[in-house]
Parts: C-alpha cells; structure tokens; sequence
C-alpha cells in the first residue's frame, strides 16, 4: 500500500478510537485538534534540520499523532469526570487541566527525550532514524504545549453547549430531600 493512503487511514483510526475511549464527538474533536498542531511542529522541524519528507518521518508523524492523542484524552478524561460530577464546563476545564499537567508533561518529555540520541546519530542507519527522531521532538514540544493552553481553550468552545446534569446537592433541593440515584 501507499503512504498517501496508509497516513490517512491510520489517522481515521486513531480518530475512531477516540470516539470509542470518549463517546462524544465534540470530545473527541477537541483532543484531535491537537495533531494538527503537532504535526506542524513536527513538520517545522524537519524544516529547520533540512530533512526531507520520507517514510521514516512520516511513521514519526504517526508516533507523534497517537501520543497527541494520548496527552488529550488524560487532559479530556479528567474534564469529563468533572463536568459529569456537576461542575461548570468552565471549572471542569480549568480544574482538569490543572490536575493532569505533570501528567501531559511527563508523557510528552519523556519520548522527546528518548529520541535526542535517534536525532543525533551520525552513524550507519542515522539517514534513517533522524528523519523519525526529528518529527517526533519537534512534534512533541509544540504537542504537549498545545496540549495544555489550546486544548482547554477549545474543548470549553466545543463542550460550553452540552447539557450538564445537576451536581448530587442540587437534586436534594429540587426533590425535597432525595437523594440522587448513582450515575451508571
């Protein structure tokens, strides 16, 4: 197969498996906004080192779209928890964010980090790996960062429209009393 054809295949995979891990495709979209903006950075890197497109940067585009994924869905996860607990999309947003920073930072440093040598190499094989290093440091400095200023940004455009279910407090007021049946 051809990788004009495998590219975007893999990336309607992803996609999917998005929506499968969210069940919301405002959610989902709100992650995947992200690999758009990585890819850039991965895209400018290669730029910025003078390598070429070839297979082996465009499977680092492909590393670099499912860790994207990856730091979104952490990020997506913990806001969801939040607004199915009741909170305001807004607090939802902000409080998830902020409690999986060390999280987005460390599963994006970590791999960045680990391709440094990969990017370095000058030996057999170098022609190789730097193109796929290269795409996946750029990728990811600019993925992670977009991970936690864009993402919560976007993701309180695309969520502020959907119906919140009152907090368990609030039922008690409304039913005189009651308590709130468990979410399933």
């Amino acid at each position: 197969m051809r990788i004009s054809l495998i590219v975007p295949i893999v990336f309607a995979l992803i996609f999917g498996l998005l929506f499968l891990a969210l069940r919301s495709v405002r959610a989902s979209l709100a992650v995947y906004s992200a690999v758009p903006l990585g890819i850039a950075g991965g895209a400018f890197g290669l730029a910025l080192a003078g390598l070429p497109f070839s297979i082996s940067a465009a499977v680092g585009f492909i590393v670099l779209s499912g860790v994207t994924v990856l730091n979104g869905l952490v990020v997506m996860t913990s806001v969801r928890q939040r607004i199915d607990a009741g909170l305001s999309v807004d607090d939802a947003v902000v409080e998830g964010t902020l409690e999986r920073v060390r999280a987005v930072l460390m599963t994006g440093i970590v791999p960045a980090i680990g391709f440094v040598p990969m990017a370095l190499a000058t030996g057999r094989g170098a022609e190789v790996q730097k193109p796929l290093a290269i795409v996946v440091i750029g990728g990811l400095i600019v993925a992670t960062s977009m991970t936690l200023y864009v993402l919560p940004a976007i993701s309180h455009l695309l969520l502020r429209g959907k119906r919140m279910r009152p907090a368990a407090g609030e039922y008690g007021e409304v039913l005189g009393g009651l308590q709130p049946m468990p979410a399933e």
